[in-house]
Protein backbone atom coordinates (compact mmCIF):
# COMPACT_ATOMS: atom_id res chain seq x y z
CA UNK A 1 0.00 0.00 0.00
CA UNK A 2 1.35 3.57 -0.97
CA UNK A 3 1.77 6.49 1.45
CA UNK A 4 -0.92 8.41 -0.24
CA UNK A 5 -3.50 5.50 0.07
CA UNK A 6 -2.94 4.95 3.83
CA UNK A 7 -2.73 8.90 4.97
CA UNK A 8 -5.58 10.53 5.52
CA UNK A 9 -8.20 11.37 2.76
CA UNK A 10 -9.94 14.77 3.96
CA UNK A 11 -7.99 16.84 1.45
CA UNK A 12 -10.15 15.56 -1.06
CA UNK A 13 -13.37 13.86 0.68
CA UNK A 14 -16.05 12.02 -1.45
CA UNK A 15 -19.25 13.43 -2.05
CA UNK A 16 -21.05 11.10 0.23
CA UNK A 17 -18.65 11.82 3.39
CA UNK A 18 -18.85 15.80 2.82
CA UNK A 19 -23.19 15.33 2.21
CA UNK A 20 -22.85 13.21 5.71
CA UNK A 21 -20.71 16.03 7.54
CA UNK A 22 -23.09 18.45 6.11
CA UNK A 23 -26.07 16.78 7.76
CA UNK A 24 -24.27 15.71 10.52
CA UNK A 25 -23.27 19.40 11.34
CA UNK A 26 -26.87 20.76 10.67
CA UNK A 27 -28.79 17.93 12.63
CA UNK A 28 -26.79 17.62 15.43
CA UNK A 29 -27.72 20.79 17.43
CA UNK A 30 -31.43 19.98 17.02
CA UNK A 31 -30.38 16.31 19.18
CA UNK A 32 -30.46 16.95 22.82
CA UNK A 33 -27.35 15.88 24.70
CA UNK A 34 -29.23 13.60 27.23
CA UNK A 35 -31.55 11.83 23.96
CA UNK A 36 -31.70 8.26 23.31
CA UNK A 37 -28.71 6.79 21.10
CA UNK A 38 -29.49 5.29 18.31
CA UNK A 39 -28.94 1.96 16.93
CA UNK A 40 -27.01 2.00 14.14
CA UNK A 41 -26.32 1.03 10.81
CA UNK A 42 -22.68 0.54 10.84
CA UNK A 43 -22.51 1.20 7.00
CA UNK A 44 -23.63 4.50 7.32
CA UNK A 45 -22.66 5.73 11.09
CA UNK A 46 -20.48 8.89 10.60
CA UNK A 47 -16.93 8.93 12.75
CA UNK A 48 -16.65 12.97 12.72
CA UNK A 49 -15.11 15.93 14.36
CA UNK A 50 -11.47 14.10 14.22
CA UNK A 51 -9.41 16.68 15.84
CA UNK A 52 -5.73 16.08 17.20
CA UNK A 53 -5.86 18.24 20.25
CA UNK A 54 -2.56 17.79 22.22
CA UNK A 55 0.58 16.85 20.56
CA UNK A 56 3.66 16.61 23.55
CA UNK A 57 7.23 15.51 23.03
CA UNK A 58 5.91 11.87 23.66
CA UNK A 59 2.04 11.84 23.27
CA UNK A 60 -1.06 12.70 21.27
CA UNK A 61 -4.30 12.80 21.88
CA UNK A 62 -7.47 12.83 19.44
CA UNK A 63 -10.51 13.42 19.78
CA UNK A 64 -14.10 12.40 17.44
CA UNK A 65 -17.48 11.63 17.60
CA UNK A 66 -20.15 8.87 16.24
CA UNK A 67 -23.43 10.32 14.91
CA UNK A 68 -26.47 8.20 13.09
CA UNK A 69 -29.78 8.36 12.49
CA UNK A 70 -32.19 7.71 14.78
CA UNK A 71 -35.61 6.58 13.39
CA UNK A 72 -36.87 10.40 12.62
CA UNK A 73 -33.64 10.43 10.50
CA UNK A 74 -32.43 12.69 12.62
CA UNK A 75 -28.78 12.30 13.56
CA UNK A 76 -27.68 12.13 17.16
CA UNK A 77 -24.75 10.66 18.64
CA UNK A 78 -24.15 6.76 18.80
CA UNK A 79 -22.30 4.25 20.85
CA UNK A 80 -19.24 3.02 19.12
CA UNK A 81 -15.66 1.67 20.30
CA UNK A 82 -12.52 3.92 20.13
CA UNK A 83 -9.31 2.90 18.20
CA UNK A 84 -5.91 4.62 17.38
CA UNK A 85 -3.38 3.89 14.86
CA UNK A 86 -0.06 4.98 14.39
CA UNK A 87 3.40 4.34 13.01
CA UNK A 88 6.41 5.91 12.33
CA UNK A 89 5.85 8.31 8.96
CA UNK A 90 9.08 6.80 7.74
CA UNK A 91 8.34 3.53 8.20
CA UNK A 92 6.63 1.24 5.13
CA UNK A 93 4.02 -0.28 7.60
CA UNK A 94 0.44 0.75 7.74
CA UNK A 95 -0.46 2.11 10.70
CA UNK A 96 -1.05 0.03 13.86
CA UNK A 97 -3.24 -0.38 16.81
CA UNK A 98 -2.08 1.83 20.08
CA UNK A 99 -4.59 2.26 21.98
CA UNK A 100 -8.64 0.28 22.02
CA UNK A 101 -11.32 1.05 23.70
CA UNK A 102 -13.83 -1.13 23.52
CA UNK A 103 -16.30 0.62 25.94
CA UNK A 104 -19.19 2.14 23.76
CA UNK A 105 -19.56 5.97 23.26
CA UNK A 106 -20.26 8.45 20.53
CA UNK A 107 -17.52 11.06 22.00
CA UNK A 108 -14.08 9.84 21.66
CA UNK A 109 -10.61 10.71 23.42
CA UNK A 110 -7.96 8.71 22.49
CA UNK A 111 -4.27 9.27 24.16
CA UNK A 112 -1.08 7.56 23.19
CA UNK A 113 2.33 8.24 25.27
CA UNK A 114 4.88 6.27 24.45
CA UNK A 115 6.12 8.37 21.38
CA UNK A 116 9.70 9.71 20.67
CA UNK A 117 10.49 13.57 20.64
CA UNK A 118 10.47 15.41 17.32
CA UNK A 119 9.79 11.93 15.42
CA UNK A 120 6.70 12.48 12.41
CA UNK A 121 4.03 9.62 12.77
CA UNK A 122 0.98 8.76 10.85
CA UNK A 123 -2.07 7.99 12.26
CA UNK A 124 -5.82 6.87 12.03
CA UNK A 125 -8.91 6.90 14.17
CA UNK A 126 -11.53 4.16 13.80
CA UNK A 127 -14.94 3.41 15.70
CA UNK A 128 -16.82 0.24 14.50
CA UNK A 129 -14.97 -0.29 11.11
CA UNK A 130 -15.64 3.36 9.95
CA UNK A 131 -12.70 5.97 9.78
CA UNK A 132 -13.27 9.11 11.36
CA UNK A 133 -12.71 11.78 9.57
CA UNK A 134 -12.91 15.94 9.98
CA UNK A 135 -15.79 18.69 10.76
CA UNK A 136 -16.18 21.03 7.56
CA UNK A 137 -14.24 23.55 9.23
CA UNK A 138 -11.08 25.50 7.82
CA UNK A 139 -9.10 24.61 11.32
CA UNK A 140 -8.93 20.97 10.53
CA UNK A 141 -9.42 20.75 6.49
CA UNK A 142 -6.82 23.83 5.98
CA UNK A 143 -3.53 22.32 4.13
CA UNK A 144 -0.83 21.02 6.19
CA UNK A 145 -3.15 20.15 9.43
CA UNK A 146 -2.60 17.15 11.03
CA UNK A 147 -6.42 15.66 10.43
CA UNK A 148 -5.57 17.03 6.49
CA UNK A 149 -2.43 15.30 6.23
CA UNK A 150 -2.91 12.53 8.42
CA UNK A 151 0.36 13.32 10.29
CA UNK A 152 1.59 15.11 13.53
CA UNK A 153 5.54 15.75 14.46
CA UNK A 154 5.94 15.12 18.56
CA UNK A 155 7.47 18.57 20.11
CA UNK A 156 11.28 18.39 21.17
CA UNK A 157 11.01 19.29 24.94
CA UNK A 158 13.78 21.97 26.13
CA UNK A 159 16.47 21.05 27.62
CA UNK A 160 17.52 20.27 31.19
CA UNK A 161 15.27 18.90 34.15
CA UNK A 162 11.62 19.23 34.05
CA UNK A 163 11.20 21.99 36.92
CA UNK A 164 7.64 22.86 37.58
CA UNK A 165 3.68 21.79 35.80
CA UNK A 166 1.30 25.06 36.06
CA UNK A 167 -2.37 24.68 34.57
CA UNK A 168 -3.73 28.01 33.10
CA UNK A 169 -7.38 28.19 32.50
CA UNK A 170 -10.26 30.61 32.27
CA UNK A 171 -13.79 31.62 31.68
CA UNK A 172 -15.60 28.95 33.86
CA UNK A 173 -18.81 30.83 34.25
CA UNK A 174 -20.32 29.43 37.12
CA UNK A 175 -24.10 29.67 37.45
CA UNK A 176 -24.72 29.91 33.26
CA UNK A 177 -27.58 28.20 32.18
CA UNK A 178 -27.25 29.04 28.04
CA UNK A 179 -24.04 28.90 26.17
CA UNK A 180 -22.79 30.67 23.23
CA UNK A 181 -24.81 33.94 23.73
CA UNK A 182 -23.31 37.07 22.84
CA UNK A 183 -26.20 40.11 23.17
CA UNK A 184 -29.41 40.25 23.56
CA UNK A 185 -30.23 36.34 23.10
CA UNK A 186 -28.19 35.73 19.87
CA UNK A 187 -26.71 34.07 18.10
CA UNK A 188 -28.74 31.03 19.42
CA UNK A 189 -27.37 29.35 22.54
CA UNK A 190 -27.08 25.46 23.56
CA UNK A 191 -28.72 24.69 26.87
CA UNK A 192 -27.48 21.58 28.62
CA UNK A 193 -30.06 19.59 31.05
CA UNK A 194 -29.17 18.76 34.65
CA UNK A 195 -26.12 18.39 36.12
CA UNK A 196 -25.39 22.51 34.95
CA UNK A 197 -22.32 22.55 32.52
CA UNK A 198 -20.38 25.22 34.12
CA UNK A 199 -20.11 22.51 36.97
CA UNK A 200 -19.52 19.50 34.88
CA UNK A 201 -17.03 21.21 32.97
CA UNK A 202 -14.79 22.71 35.91
CA UNK A 203 -15.08 19.41 38.01
CA UNK A 204 -13.71 17.78 35.16
CA UNK A 205 -10.63 19.97 34.97
CA UNK A 206 -10.00 19.77 38.44
CA UNK A 207 -9.84 16.02 38.23
CA UNK A 208 -7.92 15.75 35.26
CA UNK A 209 -5.28 18.55 37.42
CA UNK A 210 -4.84 15.91 40.21
CA UNK A 211 -4.50 13.06 38.00
CA UNK A 212 -0.43 11.44 37.64
CA UNK A 213 -0.81 12.52 33.79
CA UNK A 214 -1.31 15.88 34.17
CA UNK A 215 0.32 16.80 37.97
CA UNK A 216 -0.56 20.26 38.19
CA UNK A 217 0.92 21.71 40.95
CA UNK A 218 -0.46 25.52 40.31
CA UNK A 219 -4.13 26.57 38.70
CA UNK A 220 -4.11 29.89 37.45
CA UNK A 221 -7.68 30.71 36.51
CA UNK A 222 -7.74 34.16 34.80
CA UNK A 223 -11.34 35.39 34.86
CA UNK A 224 -14.76 34.90 34.70
CA UNK A 225 -15.63 32.53 37.26
CA UNK A 226 -19.06 32.68 37.52
CA UNK A 227 -21.70 34.21 35.39
CA UNK A 228 -22.76 37.21 37.04
CA UNK A 229 -21.28 37.52 39.66
CA UNK A 230 -24.01 36.25 42.26
CA UNK A 231 -23.06 35.94 45.83
CA UNK A 232 -24.22 32.56 45.68
CA UNK A 233 -22.04 31.18 42.29
CA UNK A 234 -19.00 33.20 43.83
CA UNK A 235 -19.42 30.84 46.99
CA UNK A 236 -20.47 27.61 44.94
CA UNK A 237 -17.30 28.13 42.87
CA UNK A 238 -14.97 29.11 45.67
CA UNK A 239 -16.08 26.20 47.42
CA UNK A 240 -15.88 24.09 44.57
CA UNK A 241 -11.92 24.88 43.75
CA UNK A 242 -11.23 24.64 47.44
CA UNK A 243 -11.40 20.95 47.40
CA UNK A 244 -8.95 20.86 45.18
CA UNK A 245 -5.98 23.05 46.88
CA UNK A 246 -5.93 26.27 49.02
CA UNK A 247 -6.90 29.70 47.23
CA UNK A 248 -3.47 31.79 47.34
CA UNK A 249 -1.24 28.64 47.17
CA UNK A 250 -2.02 26.36 45.25
CA UNK A 251 -4.65 28.25 43.35
CA UNK A 252 -4.72 31.76 42.09
CA UNK A 253 -7.78 33.79 40.73
CA UNK A 254 -8.58 37.05 38.58
CA UNK A 255 -11.30 38.53 38.16
CA UNK A 256 -13.04 38.70 34.74
CA UNK A 257 -15.82 41.18 33.24
CA UNK A 258 -18.53 38.33 34.22
CA UNK A 259 -17.21 38.91 38.10
CA UNK A 260 -17.41 42.92 38.46
CA UNK A 261 -19.08 44.20 40.68
CA UNK A 262 -23.35 44.36 39.64
CA UNK A 263 -25.88 46.91 40.47
CA UNK A 264 -29.75 46.28 41.95
CA UNK A 265 -31.23 44.49 44.36
CA UNK A 266 -30.01 41.02 44.23
CA UNK A 267 -26.69 42.34 45.02
CA UNK A 268 -27.59 44.58 47.74
CA UNK A 269 -26.34 42.83 50.74
CA UNK A 270 -22.85 42.58 49.20
CA UNK A 271 -20.22 45.25 50.15
CA UNK A 272 -20.39 48.51 48.54
CA UNK A 273 -18.42 49.39 44.92
CA UNK A 274 -17.92 53.08 43.12
CA UNK A 275 -21.21 54.34 41.68
CA UNK A 276 -23.87 52.24 43.70
CA UNK A 277 -22.39 48.94 43.04
CA UNK A 278 -22.26 45.85 45.34
CA UNK A 279 -19.34 43.31 45.05
CA UNK A 280 -20.31 40.19 45.73
CA UNK A 281 -17.28 38.44 43.79
CA UNK A 282 -14.87 40.10 46.68
CA UNK A 283 -16.90 38.27 49.72
CA UNK A 284 -16.02 34.68 48.35
CA UNK A 285 -12.83 36.11 46.70
CA UNK A 286 -10.61 39.49 46.38
CA UNK A 287 -11.10 43.38 46.12
CA UNK A 288 -11.84 44.27 42.71
CA UNK A 289 -8.33 45.75 41.32
CA UNK A 290 -5.70 44.10 43.53
CA UNK A 291 -2.80 42.85 42.28
CA UNK A 292 -2.05 39.03 43.12
CA UNK A 293 1.63 38.08 44.24
CA UNK A 294 3.02 35.07 44.68
CA UNK A 295 6.46 32.79 44.35
CA UNK A 296 7.75 29.67 44.56
CA UNK A 297 11.03 28.03 43.37
CA UNK A 298 12.36 31.05 42.14
CA UNK A 299 8.89 31.53 39.69
CA UNK A 300 7.01 35.01 40.11
CA UNK A 301 3.48 34.88 39.73
CA UNK A 302 1.40 38.04 39.25
CA UNK A 303 -2.53 37.84 38.21
CA UNK A 304 -3.66 41.40 37.42
CA UNK A 305 -7.33 42.63 37.76
CA UNK A 306 -8.40 43.85 34.57
CA UNK A 307 -12.07 44.40 35.35
CA UNK A 308 -14.09 47.69 34.42
CA UNK A 309 -16.63 48.63 36.89
CA UNK A 310 -19.23 48.42 33.78
CA UNK A 311 -19.00 47.14 30.76
CA UNK A 312 -16.97 44.14 28.78
CA UNK A 313 -13.40 45.34 27.85
CA UNK A 314 -10.01 45.65 30.43
CA UNK A 315 -8.48 48.24 32.47
CA UNK A 316 -5.90 48.88 34.98
CA UNK A 317 -6.53 51.07 37.93
CA UNK A 318 -3.73 53.19 38.33
CA UNK A 319 -2.88 52.06 42.15
CA UNK A 320 -2.28 48.46 40.60
CA UNK A 321 -0.61 49.75 38.00
CA UNK A 322 1.94 51.13 40.34
CA UNK A 323 2.40 48.27 42.51
CA UNK A 324 3.37 46.30 39.38
CA UNK A 325 5.51 48.38 37.53
CA UNK A 326 7.14 48.80 41.77
CA UNK A 327 7.55 45.20 42.03
CA UNK A 328 8.86 44.49 38.33
CA UNK A 329 11.47 47.34 38.89
CA UNK A 330 12.79 45.78 41.63
CA UNK A 331 13.47 42.98 40.50
CA UNK A 332 13.55 42.97 36.49
CA UNK A 333 15.46 39.70 35.62
CA UNK A 334 13.88 36.95 37.89
CA UNK A 335 11.04 35.16 35.70
CA UNK A 336 7.66 35.84 35.85
CA UNK A 337 4.42 35.17 34.78
CA UNK A 338 1.72 37.34 34.41
CA UNK A 339 -2.04 36.51 34.38
CA UNK A 340 -5.44 38.49 33.39
CA UNK A 341 -8.54 37.82 31.94
CA UNK A 342 -8.40 40.59 28.93
CA UNK A 343 -5.63 39.87 26.17
CA UNK A 344 -3.28 43.09 25.50
CA UNK A 345 -2.01 43.74 22.15
CA UNK A 346 -3.49 44.86 18.63
CA UNK A 347 -3.31 41.77 17.06
CA UNK A 348 -5.78 40.33 19.70
CA UNK A 349 -8.11 43.18 19.58
CA UNK A 350 -8.23 43.21 15.71
CA UNK A 351 -8.84 39.44 15.81
CA UNK A 352 -11.35 38.63 18.11
CA UNK A 353 -15.40 38.46 17.47
CA UNK A 354 -15.96 41.88 19.32
CA UNK A 355 -13.18 43.81 18.28
CA UNK A 356 -10.82 46.10 19.66
CA UNK A 357 -13.19 47.26 22.50
CA UNK A 358 -13.28 43.52 23.85
CA UNK A 359 -9.72 43.80 24.98
CA UNK A 360 -7.38 45.98 27.51
CA UNK A 361 -7.57 49.63 26.50
CA UNK A 362 -4.81 51.21 24.55
CA UNK A 363 -3.38 53.07 27.00
CA UNK A 364 -2.63 50.27 29.43
CA UNK A 365 -1.80 47.94 27.15
CA UNK A 366 0.99 50.37 25.80
CA UNK A 367 2.09 50.80 29.13
CA UNK A 368 2.06 47.86 29.97
CA UNK A 369 3.89 46.15 27.11
CA UNK A 370 6.50 49.18 27.91
CA UNK A 371 6.90 48.23 31.34
CA UNK A 372 7.68 44.54 30.20
CA UNK A 373 10.30 45.97 27.85
CA UNK A 374 12.20 47.02 31.36
CA UNK A 375 11.67 43.95 32.72
CA UNK A 376 13.04 40.77 30.71
CA UNK A 377 12.35 38.26 33.37
CA UNK A 378 8.85 38.27 32.18
CA UNK A 379 7.89 35.90 29.64
CA UNK A 380 4.39 34.81 29.47
CA UNK A 381 0.96 36.40 30.09
CA UNK A 382 -1.69 34.56 30.04
CA UNK A 383 -5.92 35.81 29.52
CA UNK A 384 -8.96 34.56 28.61
CA UNK A 385 -12.06 36.20 27.83
CA UNK A 386 -11.94 35.20 24.06
CA UNK A 387 -12.81 31.69 24.55
CA UNK A 388 -10.08 31.05 22.23
CA UNK A 389 -6.68 29.44 21.95
CA UNK A 390 -4.62 31.87 20.07
CA UNK A 391 -1.16 33.30 20.28
CA UNK A 392 -0.47 37.07 19.09
CA UNK A 393 2.23 39.33 18.67
CA UNK A 394 3.70 41.69 21.49
CA UNK A 395 3.72 45.59 19.78
CA UNK A 396 6.60 46.31 21.12
CA UNK A 397 10.18 44.92 21.39
CA UNK A 398 8.95 43.08 24.87
CA UNK A 399 9.91 39.06 24.67
CA UNK A 400 7.07 38.45 25.56
CA UNK A 401 4.36 35.21 24.70
CA UNK A 402 0.64 36.82 25.07
CA UNK A 403 -1.51 33.72 24.90
CA UNK A 404 -5.11 33.04 25.09
CA UNK A 405 -6.45 30.09 26.53
CA UNK A 406 -10.04 28.28 25.22
CA UNK A 407 -12.71 28.61 27.71
CA UNK A 408 -13.44 25.54 30.69
CA UNK A 409 -17.01 25.75 30.13
CA UNK A 410 -17.81 24.51 26.66
CA UNK A 411 -16.04 23.90 23.64
CA UNK A 412 -13.24 22.76 23.15
CA UNK A 413 -13.44 22.85 27.07
CA UNK A 414 -10.33 23.02 28.53
CA UNK A 415 -6.83 24.00 30.17
CA UNK A 416 -3.36 24.77 29.28
CA UNK A 417 -0.13 22.79 30.84
CA UNK A 418 2.52 24.92 31.03
CA UNK A 419 5.77 22.58 31.94
CA UNK A 420 9.01 24.74 32.78
CA UNK A 421 12.22 23.25 32.48
CA UNK A 422 15.60 24.90 32.71
CA UNK A 423 15.99 25.30 29.13
CA UNK A 424 12.79 26.72 28.14
CA UNK A 425 9.10 25.59 28.62
CA UNK A 426 6.56 23.24 26.61
CA UNK A 427 3.09 24.22 26.60
CA UNK A 428 0.44 22.38 25.56
CA UNK A 429 -3.78 22.44 25.47
CA UNK A 430 -5.93 19.73 26.83
CA UNK A 431 -9.82 18.75 26.15
CA UNK A 432 -11.23 17.59 29.58
CA UNK A 433 -12.06 13.94 29.17
CA UNK A 434 -14.98 12.96 31.69
CA UNK A 435 -17.64 11.57 30.14
CA UNK A 436 -20.54 14.18 30.82
CA UNK A 437 -17.42 16.28 29.61
CA UNK A 438 -17.06 15.29 26.51
CA UNK A 439 -20.86 14.88 25.86
CA UNK A 440 -20.93 18.44 26.13
CA UNK A 441 -18.43 19.64 24.58
CA UNK A 442 -19.51 18.05 21.47
CA UNK A 443 -23.04 19.54 21.85
CA UNK A 444 -21.44 23.31 22.07
CA UNK A 445 -19.48 23.08 19.11
CA UNK A 446 -22.79 24.01 17.54
CA UNK A 447 -22.86 27.71 18.83
CA UNK A 448 -22.04 29.87 16.64
CA UNK A 449 -24.36 28.62 14.08
CA UNK A 450 -21.55 25.44 14.11
CA UNK A 451 -18.45 28.09 13.50
CA UNK A 452 -17.48 28.10 16.83
CA UNK A 453 -14.25 25.43 16.46
CA UNK A 454 -13.07 28.20 13.33
CA UNK A 455 -12.79 30.42 16.12
CA UNK A 456 -12.07 29.13 19.01
CA UNK A 457 -10.00 25.62 18.91
CA UNK A 458 -6.89 27.45 17.45
CA UNK A 459 -3.97 25.84 14.93
CA UNK A 460 -2.48 23.03 16.21
CA UNK A 461 1.22 25.83 16.97
CA UNK A 462 -1.39 27.60 19.33
CA UNK A 463 -2.36 24.82 21.17
CA UNK A 464 1.03 22.97 21.73
CA UNK A 465 4.74 25.03 21.01
CA UNK A 466 7.91 25.00 22.89
CA UNK A 467 9.52 28.07 24.29
CA UNK A 468 13.21 27.97 24.45
CA UNK A 469 14.53 30.15 27.86
CA UNK A 470 16.89 30.45 30.20
CA UNK A 471 15.26 29.02 33.73
CA UNK A 472 18.35 27.30 35.40
CA UNK A 473 18.14 30.05 38.21
CA UNK A 474 14.66 28.01 39.30
CA UNK A 475 14.14 25.41 42.21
Amino acid sequence: MNRRAIGQSCCGPSRRTVLGALGYAALLPLARAGSARAQPNPLIAIATDLEVVTITDRSVIVTWTTVAPDPAARLVPVDADTELRLAPADSVRAPVPVHADPQPTPFHYAEFNDLEPGRTYRFEAWSNGVRAIPALSLTTLSPGTPECTGEFTTLVPPPGRLLHTLALANDVHYGEEVSGLIVDGLPPGVRQDVPPYPEVMLAAMLDDLRRPDRAAERLLIAGDLTSEASLADSRDVRARLDTWGTLGSDYFVVRGNHDRPHTGPDYAGCPPAPADHHDCWAEAFLPRQQLIENEFGGLRLFGLDTSELDGSGGTIDRPQFDLLAERLRADPDRPTLVFGHHPVTVESGLTNLAGPGFVLNGRDSAELQSLYERSPGVFLQHSGHTHRNRRTRPDTACAVEFLEVAAVKEYPGGYSLLRLYEGGYLLNFYKTRTEAARRWSATSRAEYFGLLPDYTLGTTADRNHVVLRDFSGLG
